[in-house]
């Protein structure tokens, strides 16, 4: 298509600067950062420090350092291309990246010296962080994940690319008026991206519809519509600048934006089009799928980033290696969850119609080359299509694909499995509308197909690929999830990194599983103390930031118990929600106990065509706003919910948590890594044996770790012998009484039914299992209760898990993946 015109760009192999360091003395780095600011303010930004507004000085300090990086960039790139070995291409439809200021300065030590520089101007280098949008670029935990992981790869010094789109608006901003969600665009490229280069001629023609013919045994697709995929590429900094490398984002053009024919004609919209249908496909993330028109779009967008980030790892590699057969050895393509799925049959197209290989070379090769990482057990989420559509979009694909099946298919029948596990394995379902299922096809396209946590993977073989992994039964592995400690500790909390090194030497800060030093110091009286005092300071700094944010009063004294994360209804915010009712109404009534104050933080999005995880949302807001203006439980109680949770709000949320939610109904976590960064500073979880709380647990030890509930078996046998809530909730004073107030209308005097709905599925249905798990909930929090009164004790809990959780470093999961699935060193 367009790769003739991406002959020479892979991060432009540019010389270094010239300008001549001017001592290496603290200030003399000082006076050269203040020099290559103010020359960037100057000829770059175009402002006299007179002039200069605050967004100018953060541009300019970007810019400043931006010279440093991309040094390093091309010193990675030309060490990569020497070297001719394996590079990582990471396909995923979120990248979660927050603000990158702090993280490049952190990761090149540069921190102090940026901020004594700009303090010579008056400036405060913290102020101006928060300037930076956070990047729209994700939605939750996989794109965080993403994130972590691109930033590892640079820390291990692994060559690699991200690939992804550069959504103008991503997911939402989030607003809370009158307690509803509402949902706004997030203008964060309104005023550019200092960070961003523009690769022009690293552009592929993605086609869609259109025929398919063959001419003496060659296939040729002639799509009807064509869109240029153009690069805007991010450098992703390691750990003291080992290695950058290239998060690229594909931003969508028509050929031809504008028909001036029609535009004179008086047809302004008609002229217009074909730039609004380029637009749509990098406008926004998830569009939402309930509609024909948004199930087209959403496949469209999915296609779009995948066949552009093949084309360029096909185009790289023949650029460089030649031999299109050895790409195996050169290239390793992780599918992140099953959005890039039709990435197998574009990679199969490539092979097949441009390099004239045959399908069986093409089909090894594609195998040798992908791997895929599954990320939940949700059926929903294991994407298919309706076949008509598929096939009208993609045609070629679609052939491409009953190829596949039917060698997949033929393979299954050798190998003796029964009709109902060939239909399960098939690509297409028959059950009903014929739809094409993603998961299958990433499954059955890949030479690894990995869990992200232990329970996560076991139940993969056991429920949703049980089928797929009895005919490859060596394919499906584990990798559970890890976080940077960089962005997650040593960045969010400086004050207790200042401490632990303090405790424990610099070890830590390059391998995060150094801190099981500090196990043998847990119960340290004194430690112990400054642990307790690094939190408060901490809890002081969110309490005024969440003032400012919310107008509520918050007392740091209190216990900061914490459920940040997607609203959704298997991750349970409504068992927290009605057992804050519960605790609510246990206050008033029995105001002579000695109760622990309490403040209850709720964060998080709704899919905006997701009425419950709404109503939810707005159920959070009413009793807060209940409990919160109720002078019979004072300080002891409070609730807020903080309005559009991204990355930069969880970077002070989580070091001021004193307790972790990680209540999901067991069986549908496939991992959270949330959990992890809550751990690293310092809070308690509680939580069920779900995801990697199961290995969490296993490391800080079942003393310093709050489980309760079903296990993921107990829930798939309460639900086998026929689970009844109703008689679950009459059972039980304290949720009884707690659903028939929010169903009565207690938290809802405007509108007394508005929860009637939510809490009679609850009596009918629950399939999250609130009801069976709530007596358990709330005695667990009972026993926070007497664990935070036992104040050496909490101290000792919050110490051993800062020193067991090292192993969640997302630089171990990355090792693995680099050691067992894709082969590079």
């Amino acid at each position: 298509m367009l790769a003739e015109n991406a002959a020479r760009h892979d991060a432009a192999s540019g010389s270094s600067r010239s300008a001549a360091r001017v001592t290496n003395s603290p200030q003399g780095k000082v006076q050269e950062f203040e020099t290559r600011i103010l020359d960037a303010l100057h000829h770059r930004v175009g402002k006299n420090e007179r002039a200069a507004k605050p967004h100018d000085w953060y541009n300019a300090a970007v810019l400043a350092l931006r010279d440093d990086i991309i040094d390093k960039w091309f010193a990675s790139t030309a060490r990569t291309h020497e070297a001719a070995g394996k590079r990582v291409y990471y396909l995923s439809l979120e990248f979660l990246i927050g603000r990158l200021l702090r993280d490049a300065l952190s990761n090149l030590g540069c921190n102090r010296v940026m901020e004594q520089a700009l303090e010579r101007h008056g400036l405060d280098l913290a102020r101006l962080e928060e300037l930076e949008p956070d990047a729209a670029l994700g939605n939750g935990g996989l794109g965080r994940l993403a994130a972590c992981f691109m930033e590892s790869l640079a820390s291990l010094d692994i060559p690699a690319f991200g690939y992804g789109i550069r959504y103008i608006n991503g997911m939402f901003r989030q607003r809370i008026d009158e307690g509803w969600q509402v949902e706004l665009p997030e203008t964060w490229l309104a005023h550019g991206n200092p960070w961003e280069f523009e690769r022009r001629e690293s552009a592929y023609l993605i086609g869609f519809g259109g025929e398919v013919t063959s001419d003496q045994g060659a296939i040729r697709w002639a799509p009807a519509e064509q869109i240029e995929a153009t690069a805007v590429d991010t450098p992703v900094v390691g750990w003291q600048g080992k290695r950058v490398n290239t998060l690229r984002l594909w931003t969508a053009n028509a050929l031809d934006p504008i028909q001036l024919a029609a535009f004179n004609a008086g047809d302004h919209a008609g002229a217009l089009a074909g730039q609004v249908r380029a637009d749509t496909l990098v406008r926004v993330l998830y569009p939402a799928d309930s509609t024909a028109a948004g199930q087209e779009l959403r496949l469209r967008q999915e296609f779009f980033f995948s066949s552009a980030s093949i084309q360029d790892i096909v185009r790289r590699h023949v650029q460089y290696h030649g031999d299109i057969r050895t790409l195996p050895d050169k290239a390793a393509i992780q599918l992140n969850d099953t959005h890039p799925s039709v990435a197998v049959a574009e990679l199969m197209r490539l092979l097949m119609d441009e390099h004239h290989l045959t399908f069986a070379e093409s089909w090894d090769i594609t195998r040798a080359t992908i791997g895929y990482t599954n990320h939940t057990l949700l059926p929903e989420a294991l994407e298919s299509w309706p076949l008509p559509l598929f096939e009208r979009m993609l045609p070629r694909h679609m052939q491409i694909i009953y190829a596949i099946n039917a060698n997949v298919l033929r393979e299954a029948r050798r190998a003796g499995l029964d009709d109902a596990a060939i239909a399960a394995i098939s690509l297409i379902d028959e059950h009903g509308e014929r739809r094409v299922r993603m998961a299958n096809l990433a499954f059955v396209g890949a030479h690894s197909v990995n869990g992200v946590a232990a329970l996560h993977t076991g139940l993969m073989k056991e429920t949703v690929f049980a089928d797929l992994h009895k005919l490859y039964p060596t394919r499906i592995n584990n990798k559970t999830n890890g976080v940077t400690p960089r962005r997650w500790l040593h960045q969010s909390n400086p004050r207790l990194t200042g401490l632990v090194r303090e405790a424990i030497g610099d070890g830590f800060i390059a391998d995060a599983e150094r801190l099981s030093d500090l196990a043998a110091m847990a119960g340290d009286a004194a430690l112990g103390e400054r642990v307790d005092e690094v939190k408060r300071a901490n809890k002081v700094d969110l309490s005024n930031h969440l003032r400012e944010l919310t107008g509520l009063r918050l007392d740091p004294d209190a216990l900061f118990d914490v459920q940040i994360k997607r609203i959704h209804e298997y991750k349970r915010q409504l068992l927290n929600l009605i057992e804050t009712v519960a605790l609510y109404d246990q206050i008033r009534s029995h105001p002579e106990r000695d109760w622990v104050p309490r403040v209850k933080i709720f964060g998080g999005k709704a899919a905006p065509t997701y009425h419950n995880a709404k109503l939810i949302i707005k159920l959070a807001n009413d009793i807060a706003r209940r409990i919160n203006s109720d002078p019979s439980v004072g300080e002891v109680l409070k609730v807020v919910f903080v309005p559009n949770y991204n990355v930069s709000l969880a970077e002070k949320i989580i070091p001021a948590a004193d307790l972790s939610e990680q209540i999901s109904t067991a069986g549908m976590e496939a991992s959270g890594t949330g959990n992890m960064k809550f751990a690293f500073n310092g809070a308690l979880t509680i939580g069920t044996l779900d995801g990697a709380n199961i290995e969490i647990m296993d490391r800080v030890g079942r003393d310093n770790i709050v489980i309760f509930g079903l296990t993921a078996e107990e829930v798939a046998a309460t639900r086998a012998k026929g689970y009844n809530p109703r008689e679950v909730i009459e059972s039980s004073h304290e949720l009884a009484q707690a659903v028939k107030c929010i169903a009565d209308g207690v938290f809802s005097p405007d509108e007394p039914d508005r929860y009637r709905g939510l809490m009679d599925a609850l009596m009918q249905s629950d399939w999250f299992m609130v009801a069976a798990d709530f007596d358990a909930y709330a005695a667990a929090q009972r026993d926070v209760d007497a664990r935070w009164q036992n104040r050496a004790g909490w101290r000792k809990s919050a110490i051993m898990n800062i020193a067991n959780v090292g192993w969640f470093s997302s630089d171990r999961t990355i090792s693995e993946y680099a050691r067992e699935i894709w082969g590079v060193k």
